[in-house]
């Protein structure tokens, strides 16, 4: 879809903040595209009480000098490169210092995982042999992935060009083969190749305005992509739930003391 109306426009309002108004502080979402939703992962957080602070720093969103005021944050995927010259996208990587300063949990989607890769000073480059992942592929949980988290599924959803290497001082929780480093920790920050944001109609959007890109090596047809949700989209779904408690969890006592 064109954005061309809007590319270079600094939005003069306020970020939305949506979800329940509990006690619980909101989560920060930051999206890439004017018309982007958190998905699943919005609706999982908004189902255990959080509200959602959802920002475009692309479009003129701001992003706070502090997570103080916040659960955590979410950085999600995009058409863009971690290595695209853009002041947002610089803007983004270097941003990733405040959660990791503050010990605060972060979450980086696709996009997200290989900007914080590129943050901890890791290699972000397309496939050697000119490989993308877009459909259900499989991932191998390592022993620190089963540790941390249980429930994992066989197969999950991509849609990439590009991978990461492994940062200095990160653990690999997942791996793959096309791409190995699927999902890995940083302390309280977490990066996944994958994508277990996609909802149904996600996924409809992606593969016809991203049919062309169906015919690059790697890449499964169309009609794959929804068997393979046939499959394996309720394992995911049920590691995804499983997982975002448990990062939540990593709130700090204080900051969850602060907002009751």
């Amino acid at each position: 879809m064109s954005l061309s109306a809007t590319l270079g426009h600094v939005r003069k309002t306020a970020p939305v903040i949506a979800g329940p108004s509990a006690n619980l502080l909101p989560v920060l979402i930051i999206l890439h595209q004017e018309t982007s939703t958190p998905g699943r992962i919005g609706n999982a957080l908004r189902a255990l009480g959080y509200p959602l602070d959802i920002r475009r720093p692309r479009f003129g969103d701001a992003l706070p000098q502090t997570l103080a005021a916040h659960a955590g944050a979410v950085i999600f995927g995009g058409p863009m490169s971690a290595n695209d010259p853009d002041d947002y996208v610089r803007r983004e990587i270097d941003w990733i210092a405040v959660p990791l300063s503050e010990q605060r949990p972060f979450l980086g989607i696709c996009l997200g995982a290989q900007m914080l890769a590129k943050h901890l000073g890791a290699r972000v480059a397309p496939h050697a042999g000119g490989r993308v992942e877009m459909g259900y592929y499989p991932i191998r949980p390592t022993r620190a992935g089963w540790k941390l988290c249980a429930h994992w599924p066989d197969q999950v959803y991509h849609w990439h060009r590009e991978g990461f290497e492994l940062p200095a001082g990160s653990e690999l929780l997942a791996e793959g083969d096309d791409f190995p480093m699927q999902a890995i920790r940083y302390g309280d920050a977490f990066g996944l190749q994958f994508h277990p944001d996609v909802t149904y109609a996600m996924m409809c959007r992606w593969t016809a305005c991203g049919a062309d890109r169906l015919d690059m090596p790697g890449a499964h047809p169309r009609h794959q992509h929804f068997a393979g949700r046939a499959c394996h989209d309720v394992s995911e779904r049920a590691w995804l739930s499983h997982f975002l408690d448990g990062w939540l969890s990593r709130v700090p006592e204080m900051m969850m003391e602060a907002a009751e």
